[in-house]
């Protein structure tokens, strides 16, 4: 018992806010239902071996997720802190398991945002965070998906902030003049192929490393960098969960 994950009455005030309506159904234990939840994603088991403390394995693994409870969880409890000066912008690979990517797609599937790389079969997460390191967006693609495109897509979120730290391969003009467009000053290296040097604070720019401290904290959750969902929005709730837990809470 000792053992086994638990969140504190405190992390559940503050997380009561975006539990949804039972509608009149006696609802489950919450603390119960969220710790095994946390619980199964970072220790990577199948939900069906998750301990009978945390009740029917069934019942964790079918609520919350599908509703877009814990996206709202991150966004809420991140839109509650000071804007940030300085914002980050970065993406990294998660290897996505044979059980992720297996079976044919039913009709009208989407697709479920893995592709294959020169590291196997992988699903792509982009994400942009504050000065700090702490995610304040996501956004998922397949492995094979340049940054470009999750760049446009988390572009229209942005908070306000003066300055963009990103690397190399978010250098574009068009991303750039967005974000000059924004009141957002770039602090992104040049590609070795444009033909004049950019200039950018390169005092500033050392500190980026603090987005990939946040990719590797993610990524201790064993569920996290190793993706076993085959539905996409299963998955996405995850990480945002696992954000929530380890740098909002």
């Amino acid at each position: 018992m000792s053992d086994l994950f638990w969140l504190t009455d405190e992390q559940m005030e503050r997380l009561r806010p975006f539990f949804p309506k039972s509608h009149g159904k006696p609802r489950v234990d919450d603390r119960r239902l969220l710790s095994g939840i946390i619980f199964v994603n970072r220790n990577g088991m199948r939900w069906r071996d998750a301990p009978r403390e945390y009740g029917p394995h069934k019942t964790l693994w079918k609520r919350w997720g599908a509703m877009g409870i814990f996206m709202r969880m991150m966004d809420g409890l991140s839109a509650a802190k000071t804007g940030p000066q300085t914002i980050m912008i970065d993406a990294t690979y998660l290897k996505a398991h044979r059980t992720a990517s297996s079976l044919r797609l039913k009709k009208r599937d989407p697709g479920r945002l893995t592709g294959r790389t020169k590291g196997g079969i992988n699903t792509r997460l982009h994400a942009v965070t504050d000065q700090n390191g702490r995610p304040l967006s996501f956004f998922m693609t397949a492995g094979q998906i340049s940054d470009y495109t999750g760049a446009a897509a988390l572009l229209d979120n942005l908070p306000a902030a003066h300055w963009m730290r990103g690397d190399c391969r978010h250098d574009a003009d068009w991303f750039r003049d967005a974000l000059e467009e924004k009141g957002i000053k770039p602090c992104i290296p040049g590609r070795k192929s444009r033909g004049k040097p950019v200039k950018y604070d390169k005092r500033k720019y050392k500190r980026r490393n603090r987005i990939e401290t946040m990719f590797g904290k993610l990524k201790d959750w064993r569920r996290i960098a190793t993706r076993y969902d085959r539905c996409p929005n299963v998955f996405f709730s995850a990480i945002c969960l696992a954000a929530t837990v380890i740098f909002w809470l």
